[in-house]
């Protein structure tokens, strides 16, 4: 797999952390121009926060919230220059068989349009009508099992 290929010389590990881990790096490559609390969720203390760690240093992170049936994951972030590595889709991969193991009926997020590309390799598809952060366009993406 050319994942592999590209990461297979890296010490990988996906774990579990804290809310607070994730702050740093969801600010800085989802919203540098606002402030840090901007990027701070009222339901951190409710989630479920994986980090994805290279050598030690975290450079990816997601957050996933349990909604009933439905798992919706938020603030999904890789630095920039660990980004077309293979890394973000480990990170999500994890998210998804989260949602499995759980038995969720769907997993869905709201993303950035820019990112729809990546989310369709994976089977999810839009519901609902675009809409805006900011400047930034948005669509809700979700991807059900059967």
């Amino acid at each position: 797999m050319c994942i592999e290929k590209r990461t297979s010389n890296l010490n990988i590990e996906i774990r579990r952390v804290s809310a607070d881990l994730l702050l740093p790096i969801r600010h800085s490559e989802l919203w540098p121009d606002q402030p840090i609390s901007f990027v701070k969720i009222p339901e951190d203390d409710l989630g479920i926060h994986y980090g994805l760690y290279v050598d030690g240093e975290l450079v990816s992170v997601i957050s996933a919230f349990i909604e009933g049936d439905s798992l919706r994951f938020r603030k999904f972030a890789t630095l920039a220059t660990w980004r077309g590595k293979g890394l973000g889709t480990r990170l999500l991969q994890r998210v998804i068989d989260l949602a499995q193991e759980n038995k969720m009926k769907r997993i869905w997020c709201d993303a950035r349009a820019d990112a729809l590309p990546f989310y369709q390799r994976f089977g999810f598809q839009s519901f609902g009508e675009p809409f805006f952060k900011g400047a930034i366009p948005y669509s809700k993406i979700e991807k059900v099992f059967m």
